[in-house]
């Protein structure tokens, strides 16, 4: 890592436009030098994507406005160049990797055709046919199987990994001295993640590139980060080496966020008091596709997707079971055909001893209330235009209550969820993402459920709102009985809070048991693999120490993403 100083940030200060304006960024200052990974964390809020989006110039117009300070480019002062000036820099010398590669990528062009769009707009120069091997040449560099149908692939024929190598690809085209990653790994699997860590890691060696990387994951900071910028309400509140700041956190609020991050050690076994059970698969199966009597006849290779095959677990009253595996491994698929979002193609499902996968619509009406789910995105899953009071009571309304008794009800949960009553008239945009999460426990819980079923309930959120809502799942199965179905990538989240674990692997169960025998002592080679992947698992961060001396070591088929 050089001395040399590529990016130079000093006193910027950001307001909301209009009266009165609100300060978003206050007179935030830090230094990137050449070749080096500097890590900017914080809670959500506290103004991490606001200086990644002022640094590029990309500030909302009539929403966002600077109020002082200066970014530097090396020799270039940032804040006073044109429209124009600016969008030659991006790409070439100063490029972002976004968050959700599938919004980021235009759908109605080809991936390769994006890449090669960089090279036509920033340098206009070479034929087509140059212009085509350089793009192949950088598939290649990120590790893309079979480049020459990768260029040609539309970007929802991808996975979410090599969307996001695709990403990496048309950042780093043009060898810019500056790569902004604003949460480039928060969706993927841990193995995806560890891929992408490596590779960024990896191209940036070779390119000399800075890195300004923004996160809520402790662990990628262990793993990826040079220095750690922490930043609080708009405010840097300490910057440190990476291993300084995980041994000697300067601030109590930094303290914080590593005392509310997960061990990988799993929880101590619960006594089971409950032996009902109210949740259960048998040999549960879903394939996407037919296979034709012609084909079958001929012999003809089965050509179905099998996204589930053979699931059984059961789910006792008061205990949580959670699913972990990678993208595409069947979790959701499992969770989708348990809640019967999705009819599966064989096998049962029986909530409270009743087989409810072939039951028809208005059979399996009264059912639907047992098993209730809350999704990953609660902005998405609730309705914009009613207010949360409404949002509370339309399930139950539904289902026979009297309006009175649904508000009662619906300003008890709220209560019980930790928001106060007056939440019942506002809207979702007026809330925080984990407040949000708390209303959409709410709702699920109004249907006095037997069964939550949470698909990846808390990956998007913070560490230490995440911390809030584990706990608050935990005291409401304590105090209500219910059991959980927890879908979810992150294994420290999975160890903090199931008594159970299912590993998934391509649509099969490859292990199943306690949690402290599952993740204590893995059994299967893919559920080794998984842990192996973790990131910063060699890091006990609540007690602010490393776990074990040793070098980096990734398995030598990390890089096999099909």
């Amino acid at each position: 890592m050089s001395s040399e100083i590529v990016l130079r940030v000093r006193d910027l200060s950001v307001s909301s436009h209009g009266s009165p304006a609100r300060q978003i960024l206050k007179g935030v200052s830090f230094d990137i030098a050449a070749g080096e990974t500097l890590c900017l964390v914080g809670e959500s809020g506290s103004g991490k994507s606001v200086t990644s989006l002022s640094i590029m110039g990309l500030l909302p117009r009539g929403v966002l406005e600077h109020r002082g300070g200066d970014i530097r480019l090396e020799q270039t002062s940032l804040m006073s160049l044109s429209s124009a000036r600016l969008r030659e820099l991006r790409a070439s010398r100063i490029a972002m990797i976004f968050q959700e590669p599938m919004t980021a990528l235009n759908p109605l062009m080809r991936v390769g055709e994006q890449i090669e769009e960089v090279l036509v707009m920033h340098r206009r120069e070479g034929s087509a046919r140059e212009r085509r091997s350089r793009v192949l040449d950088m598939l290649e560099q990120v590790q893309l199987p079979d480049i020459e149908r990768m260029y040609d692939s539309w970007p929802h024929q991808l996975s979410g990994g090599q969307r996001q190598r695709i990403m990496i690809a048309m950042a780093l085209i043009l060898e810019p001295r500056l790569l902004i990653a604003d949460e480039p790994t928060t969706a993927l699997d841990v193995t995806t993640q560890k891929q992408i860590l490596w590779l960024i890691r990896q191209l940036q060696e070779r390119h000399g590139t800075s890195v300004l990387f923004i996160t809520h994951d402790m662990g990628v900071v262990a793993d990826i980060a040079d220095r750690v910028c922490v930043m609080r309400h708009g405010e840097v509140v300490e910057t440190q080496p990476v291993e300084a700041l995980l041994r000697h956190p300067a601030t109590e609020y930094t303290r914080s966020l590593l005392m509310a991050v997960p061990g990988l050690q799993p929880r101590p076994a619960r006594p089971v008091t409950e032996r009902e059970i109210v949740l259960e698969a048998i040999e549960l199966e879903k394939c996407y596709g037919e296979r034709s009597r012609w084909a079958r006849l001929m012999g003809k290779r089965d050509m179905r997707t099998h996204a589930a095959s053979d699931v059984s677990f059961a789910l006792t009253r008061g205990r949580t079971l959670g699913i972990v595996g990678e993208s595409g491994s069947g979790k959701s698929t499992v969770a989708r055909c348990v809640m019967r979002m999705i009819e599966p193609t064989g096998g049962g499902v029986r909530v409270m001893g009743r087989d409810i996968s072939s039951l028809g619509r208005t059979a399996l009406k009264p059912h639907r209330k047992r098993i209730q789910m809350i999704f990953q995105d609660p902005f998405r899953s609730l309705n914009p235009r009613l207010a949360i009071g409404e949002s509370l009571i339309e399930g139950p309304v539904n289902y026979g209550s009297t309006r009175t008794q649904a508000l009662a009800r619906a300003s008890e949960l709220l209560a019980i969820v930790g928001l106060p009553e007056d939440a019942m008239t506002r809207y979702p945009h007026q809330f925080s993402g984990g407040q949000r999460q708390r209303i959409a426990i709410a709702r699920a819980l109004a249907m006095e459920p037997d069964v939550l079923v949470a698909d990846e309930a808390v990956s998007a959120l913070d560490v230490s709102v995440q911390a809030q809502v584990l706990t608050l799942l935990e005291d409401i199965q304590k105090r209500m009985g219910v059991a959980v179905l927890f879908i979810t990538h992150d294994l420290r989240v999975a160890a903090r809070i199931c008594d159970d674990i299912m590993v998934m692997q391509k649509g099969r169960v490859v292990e199943y048991g306690p949690t402290a025998h599952v993740l204590g002592a893995p059994e299967h080679a893919y559920t080794r693999s998984l842990m192996a992947a973790a990131p910063g698992r060699h890091w006990d961060f609540a007690a602010f120490r490393p776990l074990a001396e040793t070098s980096e070591q990734l398995p030598s088929n990390l890089f096999s993403i099909g």
